[in-house]
């Protein structure tokens, strides 16, 4: 990919305008994208965590803090309350983590106290490596990217079942699809 070529594109065509922040947000993205060879992949997470974020592209806490959500409550996703850590596990970051068990998972993949510091996951660098583990890996709902990006297969409508279900999905594509165009551009034209 080229970077100024990128850079160019996605102010022109995406944001107009980006701060120092979503800079380094995007930054901290690519730089967990490095060993992804499949340029869709990296569209596809790059236009997740644009809806995700709602378009602010840097790690955000969920409004409304899962009130009147399960996990927004002190319960497992089985149902069964906890008292230990006393944190409410809302949706944090790029992707929005929720629950519990996904905070403990991840944590213990990234070998980081998350659990007992839910906030970790607005961190730049923390957001980026749990947005691009959960969808390379299948972490979210066992749905992964390799799924819906292969050499036989091009889907970026049912790519949103990486994340949560068909919402959105074809809206997601649409940006999805714009970051692709942005990281094979060679040069700064628009594009539609």
């Amino acid at each position: 990919m080229n970077k100024p070529n990128f850079y160019n594109c996605i102010r022109k065509n995406i944001f107009n305008v980006l701060t120092q922040t979503q800079v380094e947000s995007i930054e901290a993205i690519l730089n967990e994208c490095v060993n992804i060879i499949d340029n869709r992949w990296v569209a596809y997470i790059f236009g997740t965590t644009y809806h995700e974020t709602a378009y602010r592209m840097v790690p955000v806490e969920e409004i409304g803090k899962g009130k009147n959500k399960q996990y927004g409550k002190k319960v497992k996703q089985n149902g069964e309350p906890y008292e230990y850590p006393d944190k409410i596990y809302y949706g944090r970051g790029f992707v929005q983590l929720t629950w519990y068990e996904n905070y403990e998972r991840m944590g213990n993949i990234l070998n980081i106290p998350l659990l007992e510091q839910p906030e970790l996951a607005l961190n730049h660098e923390i957001s980026a490596k749990i947005l691009v583990e959960g969808m390379t890996r299948g972490l979210f709902t066992g749905k992964k990217l390799s799924n819906y990006f292969n050499s036989t297969k091009e889907d970026w409508i049912n790519a949103r079942r990486i994340v949560n279900g068909l919402d959105r999905a074809t809206t997601i594509a649409s940006y999805s699809k714009r970051f692709f165009q942005c990281i094979v551009s060679n040069s700064d034209q628009n594009i539609t």
